[in-house]
Order: structure tokens, then sequence, then C-alpha cells
């Protein structure tokens, strides 16, 4: 029964990783409509593109759920590892590669994206098919994905000035004014 949760996990990454590019224009393609940001990008600081993984994972895990749900077990706590991953390893390696470089290069950005979301449907994989947790890790999980999904929205109308909020190219934070 694994083999069919293994290609749902990987067609899942192609899935992601499109949708997740696509959202990097979506607001801008919206004339900046504010309901839009909080989903797609509103500028370039790293905190915005965290939005790429998250919302395209949710939606394509809405989508598999209804076909894979028979052959599976802790989906909740799958989700919430891999939309948790995707921007910590997103974050860890283009602070360290920016760091050593001094520079962003767009395609090493690219490249990063595509592994972390590779990383968080791989380890998604990992959870689905292993032994059946207590129930209430799917429950805690949950709440974790809903509080994720409430912090990114949050801090795009509302940022913190911090680095990880900076559009660095307009010296700007959140929604553009």
């Amino acid at each position: 029964m694994k083999k069919p949760v293994l290609k749902w996990e990987l067609f899942g990454i192609i899935f992601v990783f499109l949708l997740g590019a696509l959202l990097h224009f979506v607001f801008e393609w919206s004339g900046e409509l504010k309901v839009v940001g909080a989903i797609a990008s509103v500028n370039e600081s790293v905190w915005e593109h965290f939005k790429q993984g998250f919302w395209p994972m949710c939606l394509y895990a809405v989508i598999e759920y209804r076909f894979i749900r028979a052959n599976i077990n802790n989906f909740f706590t799958a989700k919430a590892v891999a939309v948790y991953l995707i921007p910590i390893i997103t974050a860890l390696i283009f602070y360290a590669y920016t760091t050593a470089t001094g520079a962003e290069i767009l395609i090493v950005d690219i490249l990063i994206f595509a592994v972390a979301v590779t990383a968080g449907q791989l380890v998604s994989y990992k959870i689905l098919t292993s032994v059946k947790l207590p129930e209430y890790t799917n429950m805690i999980a949950a709440a974790f994905i809903i509080l994720l999904a409430l912090v990114l929205i949050l801090f795009t109308f509302y940022p913190l000035h911090l680095p990880i909020f900076l559009d660095a190219n307009t010296g700007t934070y959140g929604i553009p004014r």
C-alpha cells in the first residue's frame, strides 16, 4: 500500500513547486489586492517566500487526502511536519549561501525551493507510512498548521522590522503602501 502513497507524494513535489512558483507573481498580477496578499508573496522578503510552499502544500493535502486516506496514518502530523520543514530548510540554506557568497543568485533560490519542497514531501511520505501515532498528535498537528497559516497572514499585514521580513530590493516590509 506504500507505492500509491509514494506516487502521490512525488507528484506533490511537482504540484507544490509549480503552484508555489506561480504564487510568486499572483499578488502583482492581481493589481496588488490585499486579500490576495494573504496567500501570495507580496514582496521579495524571505518571509513572504514561505507562503509559496505553505499554501500549495495545504491545497495539495486537501486533494490527495481523498485518494490516499485508506492507505495512510498520521495525516495531519505528516503535513504539519512538511509545512514547517519547507521554511526551515529554505531559511537555513538561503542565509548560509548568501552569507558565504554575499549575493543572492536566482537559480540557487529556485533550487532551494525545490530541495525544501522535496524534503517536505519525502518526510511526509515517511510519516504517512509509519506506525500509527496517538490521535492527539494529529489534533496538535492540525492546530500547528492553522497557527502557521494565521502567522503567515498576520506578518504579511503587520510585519516585524527584522531582516527576515525585509524586502532588500525596496527596503520595505509587508504589503507595499
